[in-house]
Protein backbone atom coordinates (compact mmCIF):
# COMPACT_ATOMS: atom_id res chain seq x y z
CA UNK A 1 0.00 0.00 0.00
CA UNK A 2 1.25 3.43 -0.84
CA UNK A 3 1.67 5.61 2.26
CA UNK A 4 0.92 9.28 2.05
CA UNK A 5 4.05 11.37 2.26
CA UNK A 6 4.47 13.72 5.19
CA UNK A 7 3.16 17.17 4.37
CA UNK A 8 6.00 19.51 3.45
CA UNK A 9 7.34 21.52 0.62
CA UNK A 10 7.59 19.84 -2.67
CA UNK A 11 11.25 20.05 -3.70
CA UNK A 12 10.13 20.31 -7.33
CA UNK A 13 7.69 23.08 -6.56
CA UNK A 14 8.65 26.68 -7.38
CA UNK A 15 6.46 27.97 -4.54
CA UNK A 16 8.40 29.61 -1.68
CA UNK A 17 6.80 28.40 1.58
CA UNK A 18 8.83 30.81 3.73
CA UNK A 19 6.64 33.65 2.65
CA UNK A 20 9.55 35.40 0.93
CA UNK A 21 10.20 35.35 -2.77
CA UNK A 22 13.62 34.48 -4.11
CA UNK A 23 13.92 38.12 -5.25
CA UNK A 24 13.53 39.30 -1.67
CA UNK A 25 16.33 36.96 -0.58
CA UNK A 26 18.59 38.34 -3.29
CA UNK A 27 17.76 41.88 -2.24
CA UNK A 28 18.60 41.05 1.36
CA UNK A 29 21.89 39.54 0.27
CA UNK A 30 22.75 42.60 -1.79
CA UNK A 31 21.80 44.84 1.14
CA UNK A 32 24.04 42.84 3.49
CA UNK A 33 26.91 43.05 1.04
CA UNK A 34 26.36 46.78 0.66
CA UNK A 35 26.38 47.26 4.45
CA UNK A 36 29.59 45.24 4.68
CA UNK A 37 31.20 47.40 2.02
CA UNK A 38 30.12 50.52 3.92
CA UNK A 39 31.80 49.15 7.07
CA UNK A 40 34.95 48.40 5.09
CA UNK A 41 34.93 51.89 3.65
CA UNK A 42 34.68 53.38 7.14
CA UNK A 43 37.64 51.31 8.31
CA UNK A 44 39.58 52.22 5.18
CA UNK A 45 38.85 55.90 5.78
CA UNK A 46 40.15 55.60 9.34
CA UNK A 47 43.25 53.80 8.09
CA UNK A 48 43.76 56.47 5.44
CA UNK A 49 43.63 59.19 8.10
CA UNK A 50 46.18 57.35 10.25
CA UNK A 51 48.44 56.80 7.26
CA UNK A 52 48.15 60.46 6.28
CA UNK A 53 49.18 61.50 9.79
CA UNK A 54 52.18 59.18 9.70
CA UNK A 55 53.12 60.39 6.23
CA UNK A 56 52.82 64.03 7.29
CA UNK A 57 55.05 63.40 10.30
CA UNK A 58 57.84 61.95 8.17
CA UNK A 59 57.10 63.80 4.93
CA UNK A 60 59.91 66.29 5.28
CA UNK A 61 62.49 63.61 5.88
CA UNK A 62 61.47 61.19 3.17
CA UNK A 63 60.62 63.56 0.32
CA UNK A 64 63.59 65.91 0.71
CA UNK A 65 66.42 63.42 1.16
CA UNK A 66 68.10 63.06 -2.25
CA UNK A 67 68.62 59.34 -2.42
CA UNK A 68 69.45 57.03 -5.29
CA UNK A 69 66.78 56.36 -7.93
CA UNK A 70 63.88 54.32 -6.64
CA UNK A 71 61.89 54.52 -3.40
CA UNK A 72 63.12 53.40 -0.02
CA UNK A 73 61.30 52.82 3.22
CA UNK A 74 62.08 52.96 6.92
CA UNK A 75 62.03 49.16 6.98
CA UNK A 76 65.14 48.86 4.89
CA UNK A 77 68.31 48.16 6.83
CA UNK A 78 71.03 50.69 7.48
CA UNK A 79 73.57 48.36 5.94
CA UNK A 80 72.14 49.10 2.52
CA UNK A 81 74.13 51.84 0.83
CA UNK A 82 74.26 53.63 -2.46
CA UNK A 83 77.15 55.45 -4.10
CA UNK A 84 76.87 58.99 -5.46
CA UNK A 85 79.36 60.70 -7.74
CA UNK A 86 79.71 64.47 -8.21
CA UNK A 87 82.26 66.78 -9.75
CA UNK A 88 83.32 69.77 -7.70
CA UNK A 89 86.48 71.80 -7.35
CA UNK A 90 87.91 70.06 -10.43
CA UNK A 91 87.59 66.68 -8.71
CA UNK A 92 85.26 63.70 -8.93
CA UNK A 93 83.77 62.95 -5.53
CA UNK A 94 82.45 59.47 -4.75
CA UNK A 95 80.77 58.78 -1.45
CA UNK A 96 78.46 56.31 0.22
CA UNK A 97 75.08 57.21 1.59
CA UNK A 98 72.93 54.84 3.60
CA UNK A 99 69.16 54.50 3.78
CA UNK A 100 69.14 56.20 7.16
CA UNK A 101 66.72 59.12 6.65
CA UNK A 102 68.78 61.78 8.40
CA UNK A 103 72.51 62.27 8.57
CA UNK A 104 73.74 59.60 6.17
CA UNK A 105 71.93 60.66 3.00
CA UNK A 106 72.40 63.55 0.62
CA UNK A 107 70.29 66.62 1.36
CA UNK A 108 69.55 69.39 -1.17
CA UNK A 109 71.04 72.06 1.09
CA UNK A 110 74.45 70.39 0.84
CA UNK A 111 74.31 70.50 -2.95
CA UNK A 112 73.28 74.17 -2.92
CA UNK A 113 76.00 75.14 -0.44
CA UNK A 114 78.74 73.31 -2.36
CA UNK A 115 77.70 75.02 -5.58
CA UNK A 116 77.69 78.41 -3.87
CA UNK A 117 81.14 77.93 -2.32
CA UNK A 118 82.70 76.85 -5.60
CA UNK A 119 81.14 79.62 -7.68
CA UNK A 120 81.72 82.47 -5.21
CA UNK A 121 85.34 82.05 -4.18
CA UNK A 122 85.93 85.78 -4.42
CA UNK A 123 83.17 86.38 -1.85
CA UNK A 124 83.98 83.39 0.37
CA UNK A 125 87.70 82.65 0.34
CA UNK A 126 88.28 79.40 2.24
CA UNK A 127 91.97 79.09 1.39
CA UNK A 128 93.86 78.14 4.58
CA UNK A 129 90.89 79.19 6.73
CA UNK A 130 89.73 77.33 9.82
CA UNK A 131 86.30 75.93 8.93
CA UNK A 132 83.82 74.09 11.16
CA UNK A 133 80.92 72.18 9.62
CA UNK A 134 77.91 71.31 11.74
CA UNK A 135 75.93 68.21 10.83
CA UNK A 136 78.35 66.98 8.17
CA UNK A 137 76.34 63.86 7.30
CA UNK A 138 77.86 62.23 4.24
CA UNK A 139 80.72 64.76 4.24
CA UNK A 140 80.10 66.41 0.88
CA UNK A 141 80.38 70.00 2.14
CA UNK A 142 83.46 69.15 4.20
CA UNK A 143 85.09 67.50 1.18
CA UNK A 144 84.38 70.42 -1.16
CA UNK A 145 85.55 72.97 1.42
CA UNK A 146 88.76 71.00 1.89
CA UNK A 147 89.34 70.81 -1.86
CA UNK A 148 88.91 74.59 -1.92
CA UNK A 149 91.80 74.89 0.52
CA UNK A 150 90.09 75.03 3.92
CA UNK A 151 91.28 73.47 7.15
CA UNK A 152 88.07 71.64 7.93
CA UNK A 153 86.70 70.18 11.14
CA UNK A 154 83.70 68.03 10.17
CA UNK A 155 81.27 67.14 12.96
CA UNK A 156 78.18 65.04 13.48
CA UNK A 157 76.62 62.61 15.92
CA UNK A 158 78.89 59.70 16.87
CA UNK A 159 76.90 57.06 14.97
CA UNK A 160 77.43 58.91 11.66
CA UNK A 161 81.19 59.33 11.96
CA UNK A 162 82.17 55.99 10.40
CA UNK A 163 80.56 56.72 7.06
CA UNK A 164 81.63 60.37 7.25
CA UNK A 165 85.27 59.48 7.86
CA UNK A 166 85.31 56.88 5.08
CA UNK A 167 83.87 59.34 2.55
CA UNK A 168 86.26 62.12 3.52
CA UNK A 169 89.38 59.98 3.41
CA UNK A 170 88.37 58.38 0.11
CA UNK A 171 88.10 61.75 -1.60
CA UNK A 172 90.68 63.92 0.14
CA UNK A 173 93.80 61.81 0.37
CA UNK A 174 96.35 63.10 -2.13
CA UNK A 175 94.06 65.92 -3.30
CA UNK A 176 94.11 68.43 -0.46
CA UNK A 177 96.89 70.07 1.54
CA UNK A 178 94.76 69.87 4.69
CA UNK A 179 93.23 66.60 5.88
CA UNK A 180 89.89 67.31 7.61
CA UNK A 181 89.44 66.41 11.24
CA UNK A 182 86.40 64.27 12.05
CA UNK A 183 84.90 64.96 15.49
CA UNK A 184 81.74 63.99 17.36
CA UNK A 185 79.50 66.90 18.25
CA UNK A 186 76.06 66.92 19.81
CA UNK A 187 74.27 70.26 19.70
CA UNK A 188 73.60 71.43 23.25
CA UNK A 189 73.50 74.41 25.58
CA UNK A 190 76.68 73.30 27.36
CA UNK A 191 78.77 72.45 24.30
CA UNK A 192 81.49 74.67 25.75
CA UNK A 193 82.16 72.10 28.44
CA UNK A 194 83.64 69.76 25.80
CA UNK A 195 84.74 72.40 23.29
CA UNK A 196 85.96 75.51 25.15
CA UNK A 197 85.63 78.55 22.90
CA UNK A 198 89.16 79.81 23.59
CA UNK A 199 90.55 76.54 22.20
CA UNK A 200 88.20 76.19 19.24
CA UNK A 201 88.10 79.27 17.05
CA UNK A 202 86.98 79.22 13.44
CA UNK A 203 86.91 81.66 10.56
CA UNK A 204 83.83 80.03 9.04
CA UNK A 205 81.01 77.86 10.35
CA UNK A 206 79.19 75.96 7.59
CA UNK A 207 75.88 74.12 7.83
CA UNK A 208 73.50 72.57 5.30
CA UNK A 209 69.93 71.47 5.99
CA UNK A 210 70.48 71.32 9.73
CA UNK A 211 67.05 72.87 10.32
CA UNK A 212 64.38 70.24 9.73
CA UNK A 213 61.82 68.20 11.66
CA UNK A 214 63.62 67.77 14.99
CA UNK A 215 63.37 69.12 18.52
CA UNK A 216 66.86 70.56 18.98
CA UNK A 217 66.65 73.86 17.14
CA UNK A 218 67.38 75.93 20.24
CA UNK A 219 70.39 73.71 20.98
CA UNK A 220 71.55 74.16 17.39
CA UNK A 221 71.37 77.94 17.70
CA UNK A 222 73.27 77.81 21.00
CA UNK A 223 75.95 75.68 19.33
CA UNK A 224 76.26 78.13 16.43
CA UNK A 225 76.62 81.01 18.86
CA UNK A 226 79.23 79.19 20.93
CA UNK A 227 81.58 78.65 18.00
CA UNK A 228 81.29 82.21 16.69
CA UNK A 229 83.52 85.09 17.69
CA UNK A 230 83.46 88.61 16.19
CA UNK A 231 85.47 87.55 13.13
CA UNK A 232 83.55 84.34 12.41
CA UNK A 233 81.19 84.05 9.44
CA UNK A 234 78.34 81.53 9.39
CA UNK A 235 77.15 80.32 5.99
CA UNK A 236 74.07 78.19 6.25
CA UNK A 237 71.95 76.66 3.45
CA UNK A 238 68.49 75.32 4.09
CA UNK A 239 65.30 74.49 2.25
CA UNK A 240 62.44 76.08 4.14
CA UNK A 241 59.78 73.43 4.63
CA UNK A 242 57.65 74.03 7.70
CA UNK A 243 56.76 76.83 10.09
CA UNK A 244 59.49 75.91 12.59
CA UNK A 245 62.07 76.67 9.89
CA UNK A 246 60.77 80.24 9.66
CA UNK A 247 60.75 80.54 13.44
CA UNK A 248 64.38 79.43 13.57
CA UNK A 249 65.36 82.08 11.03
CA UNK A 250 63.79 84.78 13.19
CA UNK A 251 65.75 83.56 16.21
CA UNK A 252 68.90 83.37 14.09
CA UNK A 253 68.47 87.01 13.05
CA UNK A 254 68.30 88.06 16.70
CA UNK A 255 71.67 86.41 17.35
CA UNK A 256 73.47 87.34 14.13
CA UNK A 257 73.57 90.12 11.59
CA UNK A 258 72.00 88.17 8.75
CA UNK A 259 72.28 88.49 4.98
CA UNK A 260 70.47 86.42 2.36
CA UNK A 261 73.26 85.42 -0.03
CA UNK A 262 71.26 83.39 -2.54
CA UNK A 263 67.88 81.78 -3.02
CA UNK A 264 66.21 79.40 -5.43
CA UNK A 265 62.57 78.85 -4.56
CA UNK A 266 62.44 77.48 -1.02
CA UNK A 267 66.21 77.00 -0.93
CA UNK A 268 67.95 79.83 0.93
CA UNK A 269 71.60 80.50 1.74
CA UNK A 270 72.21 82.84 4.66
CA UNK A 271 75.31 84.52 6.02
CA UNK A 272 75.50 85.43 9.68
CA UNK A 273 77.95 87.67 11.54
CA UNK A 274 78.27 87.84 15.29
CA UNK A 275 76.37 90.86 16.64
CA UNK A 276 78.63 93.28 18.49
Amino acid sequence: MNEKAVDGPDPDSKEDTTGQSSVTVEEATLRDNRDSKDEINVVDDEKDEEEEEEEEESRVVNEEAAVSPGPYTKDETREQQTVKTFSWAASCIDFNQSVDPYGAVMWPGALALCSFLENNRDMVNLEDKQVLELGSGTGLVAIVASLLGAKVTATDLPNFLGNLRANVMRNIRGRSRHIPQICPLTWSFDVGRIYPSHLHRFDFVLAADVVYHHHYLDELLATMSHFCHPRTTIIWANKLRIVTDIEFIEKFKKEFDTTLLAEDGDMKIFMGKFKM
